[in-house]
């Protein structure tokens, strides 16, 4: 690749990164809000993903700042923990659920109560994997990022 191609990729590689960053910051927002309103706050577990959130939009803050190595490796450590919190809710989310239905009626077949636990509204089994789902998007966000190469190159 010439250098005139090589630099129209790379300012087209830096909007499209800037694009992902942007839809980070969104999705943060709007699981924040989404959280904040639904009162997800009542026992130390349902902190979680709000302490997780502030903390990316720490993060996010710095690295917009300094553009350094260390904010995008913060960055992905943080996300990798949204991964993480993600699956964990998924699966406190699918336990209450399925206490809940044993308790209503403890007689149920496998196949009947493990649709009735995913299907249920309060708390919904897989809207944690929203957590997950931003995680992948800061990740996608870092991926061989040029302030990472910078780094490795001094």
């Amino acid at each position: 690749m010439n250098g005139t191609a090589g630099w129209a990729a790379d300012a087209v590689l830096a909007r499209v990164r800037m694009f992902v960053l942007a839809l980070l910051l969104l999705g943060l927002a709007g699981t924040l809000a989404e959280l904040l309103a639904l009162a997800h706050y009542e026992d130390s577990w349902q902190l979680v993903p709000l302490v997780l959130i502030g903390l990316a939009f720490v993060i996010v803050a710095w690295h917009l700042y300094d553009r350094s190595a260390a904010s995008l490796r913060m960055l992905r450590v943080v996300m990798a923990f949204f991964i993480v919190a993600g699956v964990a809710g998924v699966i406190l989310h699918y336990r209450g659920n399925l206490e809940f239905q044993l308790e209503i009626d403890p007689t149920q077949d496998q196949w009947t109560l493990f649709k009735k636990v995913i299907r249920a509204k309060a708390p919904p089994a897989l809207a944690p994997g929203v957590m997950a789902q931003l995680g992948l998007l800061g990740l996608t966000y870092a991926f061989r990022h040029p302030a990472l190469s910078r780094a490795n190159r001094s």
